[in-house]
């Protein structure tokens, strides 16, 4: 397929699957609230102390963030708040070496209009990685792996001018073992391919945990790259969460506590959790979906998703009202380079596509 090929079928998918519901790795994470709905009795009280457990954790706060507001008297208020959800494929969290988040999801979460919005941000988006110098431009997943959660939230909110509430990083390594443990997960894949000695055919299929890490994992030969697989990755959450709440995975409620407990990191508190479960839970019945849309430019030889500046200020619009923040313009590096024509290469044939 043609890159031509490929910006239209980017760009039609952009207009037409903004409004999609889908659950996303914020509820993976939430499973264990959710179970503790569904559950009863005596049990329910055992799971109750075994989530706090698990919750105690998987907890982290990251020294370095540069929160534009108060997470918890955000929480408190009862306001919209904003979950910055990673997704690494490098292993343990508890590792020196951080790896790079090849998912990145801005949920907003507004009890008010009872809508969870998820906007998705492709791992090659050009940035400047906040705290690496004042004119440090990267991949935008880079920022995890100089600077762990704290540097990817700081470099999110300075590249959309929006605040980060909370983060939550889950190890994509681990979806493997979280599959298992909730019995498979039924998909619905988009066409037939191979990759990684798995074959998946078109249509409805259910996956193990190996075949489901692979199928969320292919990227490149997606008609859309890694919109594409982002949108795998959201098939295989949704999935897990439909499983997870089912009566017959409660009796494997131990193996799903021990696989997010490997596999997950946040900011978030078990009473940080009981609350969104309690003010916040009514967003689920509204998920909206849409992602920053880039175009195709190779700088200093490498292959850059490049956001427009009206792009930009129409995703940091999309959130900003969701966190019933006004709307400002957005004016940092990206822009400032989009309006100089600095976002590519001299050779490319697109002089100054980027300010539009």
């Amino acid at each position: 397929m043609s890159e031509q090929t490929k910006r239209r079928a980017q760009h039609h998918n952009h207009h037409h699957n903004g409004r999609k519901k889908r659950h996303t790795v914020l509820y993976t994470f939430l499973i264990i609230i959710l179970v503790l709905i569904v559950g009863g009795g005596a049990y329910a009280y055992k799971m109750y102390h075994d989530v706090q457990n698990t919750a105690n954790k998987v907890y982290k706060k990251e020294s370095g963030t540069n929160h534009q507001r108060s997470p918890q008297s955000t929480l408190d208020a009862k306001k919209p708040i904003s979950i910055l959800l990673l997704g690494t494929d490098t292993g343990a969290l508890g590792r020196t070496y951080h790896g790079r988040s090849d998912t990145m999801i801005v949920a907003t979460v507004n009890p008010q209009n009872k809508q969870l919005t998820m906007v998705s941000i492709p791992r090659d988006t050009k940035a400047h990685i906040v705290g690496k110098g004042a004119n440090y431009i990267e991949k935008i997943n880079s920022a995890y792996s100089y600077g762990g959660s704290a540097m990817a939230i700081n470099t999110t909110q300075e590249l959309l001018n929006i605040p980060i509430d909370y983060y939550v990083t889950v190890n994509m390594g681990g979806i493997q073992r979280i599959v298992n443990a909730v019995g498979g997960v039924t998909i619905d894949a988009p066409f037939a391919f191979k990759y990684d000695g798995n074959s998946f055919k078109k249509g409805s299929q259910h996956l193990n945990g190996k075949q489901a890490l692979a199928y969320s994992r292919m990227r490149y030969d997606d008609p859309e790259g890694d919109y594409g697989r982002q949108k795998r990755q959201r098939q295989v959450i949704e999935s897990i969460v439909k499983s997870a709440v089912s009566v017959k995975t409660l009796w494997n409620f131990d193996a799903i506590l021990q696989s997010m407990s490997d596999n997950v990191q946040t900011d978030l508190t078990f009473k940080n959790m009981q609350t969104i479960q309690k003010n916040y839970k009514s967003a689920a019945t509204n998920m909206v979906d849409d992602h920053l849309q880039g175009q195709n430019a190779t700088i200093d030889g490498g292959s850059y998703q490049v956001a427009t500046t009206k792009e930009l200020n129409r995703i940091s619009s999309l959130i900003r009202t969701q966190l019933n923040l006004p709307k400002e313009k957005v004016s940092n590096l990206e822009t400032q380079q989009n309006s100089q024509g600095q976002a590519n290469d001299a050779g490319s044939n697109n002089a100054d596509p980027y300010t539009n």
